[in-house]
């Protein structure tokens, strides 16, 4: 069950950044274990199920990210990642659909909706989608711009591929989407309080996650 984590989370990540190194790591693998691995397995495990419960005919998949980076791709950097990920992805996401998130790392943490298409046809997809309907998908955005402490992210086009509106071209106009909160290690971090609090926040997003999820789908 997942309890919070404490302040020697940061911590670890915080060292791990000073000394990503084999002989270090493996000396405070243990730490890394207690400190960060445990609770933030339990936190998934914690948050799949809530969202289970309260999606019973969703059937939703985990991926958790691992501390080892890939060898073939260090580009000069350490063997151990600074930060841990998990997704929680909705029935029928695939490889390329949208997918919830929690992020984590020495000073900060983090978890929205991310809709990472890796080519442009996806989320060319998603325009079509969009631009077929934009009155429903601006009353889906305007009720999420309620979410206090969340904000739109996203690599922009140079040239904008369309213009619908103030509201819905920041959404139409990004070569990738998440739509997330980024916090600083705080109480809620600390509290099993968490899991609640971030699952209430997916069911605000999951009417745009599904949206999302019906262009993928046309898109196939």
């Amino acid at each position: 069950m997942f309890t919070g984590f404490t302040k020697a989370a940061g911590e670890f990540f915080w060292e791990l950044a000073f000394h990503n190194e084999r002989p270090w790591f493996s000396e405070h693998k243990a730490e890394f274990e207690r400190v960060v691995n445990e609770p933030f397995k339990a936190l998934a495990h914690d948050l799949y199920e809530e969202m289970s419960r309260r999606f019973p005919d969703e059937d939703f998949s985990v991926h958790i990210s691992r501390i080892y980076r890939d060898a073939r791709r260090l580009f000069g950097r350490g063997p151990y990642k600074d930060h841990l990920w998990f997704t929680l992805t909705p029935t029928g996401g695939g490889d390329y659909g949208p997918a919830f998130w929690f992020e984590i790392g020495a000073a900060e943490y983090s978890y929205g909706l991310g809709f990472w298409a890796p080519g442009a046809s996806t989320m060319d997809a998603l325009r079509r989608a969009i631009a077929a309907n934009p009155a429903a998908f601006e009353r889906l955005v305007t009720d999420l711009a309620l979410m206090r402490g969340f904000a739109l992210h996203g690599e922009e086009y140079r040239r904008p591929k369309g213009d619908l509106g103030e509201i819905i071209n920041p959404w139409y106009n990004r070569k990738y989407l998440d739509f997330g909160t980024r916090r600083d290690h705080d109480a809620l971090l600390y509290s099993g309080e968490l899991v609640g609090a971030m699952a209430k926040d997916f069911e605000m997003l999951m009417p745009l996650c599904r949206f999302m999820r019906a262009a993928v789908r046309a898109a196939v």
